[in-house]
């Protein structure tokens, strides 16, 4: 059993396990939201594809549903609050036989749509004010131009990269909610996996959002953090197992008006399951629901990742 599932790790590296998370999934943290995607990376985060003179191609979908919005304090906001966002990413990730530090490097990139369906309740002196929106738009360009990739062992697979968000994608200062941010955002990411010998993985993502100024309103995110996490069991072309995401801002948003710093966190965790078979493209599957939100909504997200070399 243990000499064909190390033989199957070895198959497994023809793919990118990491591939799709370049891709991003909702707006920013000025709206209470993300600047960008968490729930993307669970098995193999740490491992991406071998040199090869095509790349390789993904694509990711995910959903992201809420309902509810929390203050500060952790307490539900009394304003029928309703988010759900769509989203479609098409990636592409090249490793080339070129090597970085005793790293094979790499590059990528992601073009995400958004169809997002927000409404919210203002409270007026005349009575609530809703404002509703349900664009459905391309999302801000992904472009990762430095990912190292180490194969320390047979077990442990570590990679690190540099994503880089530019502002290109659509965007209404008027609108409850975009697909694009209207700023640029630069993320330094570090990933790993180690897998026992009989088969039991542990894969974590960590990553920063270090944003600038959003120059139609004058907003700028704090620096975010987020660590995502997957342990489960290989067993044969399956992986099965618990995965989920910790968020939190490091530091206030600054904003003309903006007095409590507006720091937000969440905390998710469920299922995800993953499946791989040679002549096919691996998959994998995960549904997360969120809790301990502040100034920020709760909700639950479902991700869908394929990829496929040529």
């Amino acid at each position: 059993m243990t000499h064909n599932y190390k033989s199957n790790i070895s198959s497994r590296m023809l793919f990118s396990l990491g591939l799709l998370g370049l891709c991003t999934t909702a707006a920013a943290t000025e709206n209470g939201v993300p600047t960008t995607a968490f729930g993307v990376y669970d098995f193999g985060a740490g491992m991406m594809p071998p040199p090869s003179s095509t790349g390789i191609f993904g694509l990711r979908t995910g959903y992201y549903s809420a309902n509810d919005q929390k203050d500060r304090h952790g307490r539900s906001r009394d304003n029928n609050f309703s988010l759900d966002v769509l989203t479609l990413g098409l990636a592409y990730i090249h490793m080339t036989n070129n090597t970085v530090l005793g790293a094979n490097y790499g590059f990528g990139g992601v073009v995400p749509f958004f169809k997002m369906d927000g409404s919210v309740e203002i409270p007026t002196p005349g009575g609530p004010l809703k404002l509703e929106a349900d664009p459905f738009r391309m999302a801000d360009l992904l472009i990762s131009p430095l990912i190292l990739q180490w194969s320390l062992s047979p077990n442990l697979f570590i990679n690190a990269q540099l994503q880089i968000m530019a502002p290109t994608g659509d965007y209404d200062k008027n609108r409850l909610v975009s697909p694009g941010l209207n700023h640029w955002a630069f993320s330094p990411i570090v990933n790993a996996t180690y897998i026992t010998d009989s088969g039991f993985e542990l894969s974590s993502s960590f990553q920063a959002d270090i944003n600038t100024r959003n120059q139609a309103t004058n907003y700028k995110n704090g620096v975010e953090y987020r660590h995502e996490f997957a342990a489960g069991q290989h067993m044969g072309a399956w992986t099965v197992g618990l995965g989920g995401y910790y968020y939190r801002q490091l530091s206030d948003d600054e904003a003309p008006g903006l007095d409590s710093g507006n720091r937000a966190r969440v905390m998710a965790v469920g299922p995800a399951v993953s499946y791989f078979k040679q002549g096919l493209p691996p998959v994998w599957l995960h549904v997360y629901k969120e809790f301990d939100a502040r100034n920020r909504s709760e909700g639950y997200s479902i991700g869908l990742r394929i990829a496929q070399s040529f």
